[in-house]
């Protein structure tokens, strides 16, 4: 049995909790939180003096407090890793051993999501915390890699891109349709289908509209509709993106 240790209860901690509780070969021994967590069944501390002994210590708190929060962990010796993508291992504390367990997937607790599916990214200082790290990941997912900090860097970019800023172009299309009393809800069929396609497409294959058309009267009508729109910018640089890579593939 994998006993470990989860260092803060916010998005991720909260789901990593709730994925390992309902897991077999690993527990969860003990959550920490700067505030108590309500009607949580797992041994619970706001001191980082009463840590307990475990295999692995999971820090999941933001990127910005790694290497601070690290250094106060009043630990020797022991297996501690971040969840995050963009920090480099070498952020922790050399204080005990360096490890990553990085979830490849966007967290709310308001919403479920399915383990099996989330890509689970490890790296360690040496090979029997790797084979560790691969373990305690294949307890709850399907899918677990081992990537150094380099690679997970770029990973970590690429997610940017296909969630974060694809996120921001939901919110975009959400504004100039209730600006313009149109239901948004009109558009999550497309939006469902658009990801669909990716289980059979590259998303150059999959990329249509005027842009790849070089349709330019439709393209003038957009950035008329849009002429006094702080999102006209937005418009023009992702046509011109789409047009650029339409060329390099004719």
């Amino acid at each position: 049995m994998i006993r470990v240790v989860i260092l803060g209860y916010g998005n991720v901690g909260f789901h990593l909790h709730k994925a390992i509780t309902a897991s077999l070969g690993v527990e969860v021994v003990q959550v920490y939180n700067r505030n108590r967590i309500d009607n949580l069944a797992t041994a619970q501390t706001q001191k980082l003096t009463e840590l307990v002994e475990a295999d692995v210590y999971i820090m999941a708190i933001p990127d910005n407090a790694i290497a601070s929060f690290s250094e106060v962990l009043p630990l020797s010796n022991k297996l501690v890793v971040h969840t995050s993508g963009g920090a480099a291992m070498n952020q922790l504390s050399s204080g005990n051993r360096k490890g990553v367990f990085y979830l490849l997937q966007t967290f709310s607790k308001e919403t479920e999501v399915d383990f099996n599916n989330i890509p689970i990214c490890v790296e360690a200082e040496n090979v029997n915390d790797t084979a560790l790290l691969k373990k305690l990941g294949e307890c709850i997912s399907e899918s677990v890699v081992e990537i150094n900090s380099d690679k997970r860097a770029i990973l970590h970019l690429a997610a940017v891109f296909v969630n974060n800023f694809v996120n921001h172009l939901y919110g975009i299309a959400s504004e100039i349709s209730e600006e313009n009393n149109i239901d948004f809800n009109l558009l999550k069929p497309l939006i469902t289908e658009t990801a669909n396609k990716l289980s059979t497409l590259s998303p150059s294959d999959a990329q249509t509209g005027p842009a790849k058309r070089n349709d330019t009267k439709t393209i003038e009508k957009h950035l008329h509709l849009l002429e006094d729109s702080k999102y006209a910018e937005i418009y023009e640089l992702l046509t011109q993106s789409i047009y650029a890579n339409q060329k390099k593939q004719d």
